[in-house]
């Protein structure tokens, strides 16, 4: 019977009976130090070869995103990504511009994380992937929780406002 090399470098016997040698090893294998090292120009190609990747990457998850997500949770995203934009702008007025009125900025602040916070849940609730861990609430009973939530939010910045 013929020793037959399989992909691991051992043969069927090796294999079977679960022995194996640092000769059996080494002989299917190449050792490390055979290894070629990458040139610079195979560097840059391996580095443009990775932004391919990442483009294709990018461009796979915004095709599979457009085609496969229900216009409300698109539009809830939009609000979300707006959230993270107006936090963002208002931490940086915040830090360029001094922060005189500073419950100002924190009732502003707080009320874009709590903002945030609220519609994460909203959509959580009323994505289609989520329907078997929120079968008692309905899409109408979330988007009802959110307004109640943000009309809670919104009386306490105001108060901390003064």
């Amino acid at each position: 019977m013929a020793k037959k090399a399989t992909a691991t470098g051992l043969s069927s016997s090796q294999q079977s009976s679960g022995t194996t040698t640092p000769a059996s090893i080494s002989a299917g294998a190449a050792p490390l130090a055979a290894t070629p090292k990458k040139s610079a120009a195979t560097a840059s190609t391996t580095s443009d070869t990775d932004a391919n990747r990442w483009d294709q990457i990018a461009t796979n998850f915004f095709d599979a995103y457009q085609k496969d997500t229900p216009q409300r949770t698109k539009l809830i995203d939009a609000f979300m990504a707006f959230l993270v934009v107006v936090g963002a702008l208002q931490f940086l007025y915040c830090v360029l511009a001094g922060n005189y009125p500073f419950n100002a900025f924190l009732s502003g602040f707080g009320a874009t994380v709590g903002q945030f916070v609220l519609t994460a849940s909203l959509r959580i609730q009323t994505d289609e992937g989520n329907k078997s861990e929120f079968t008692s609430i309905s899409h109408e009973r979330a988007f009802a929780d959110f307004i109640v939530g943000s009309l809670i939010l919104h009386f306490f910045v105001i108060n901390f406002i003064n």
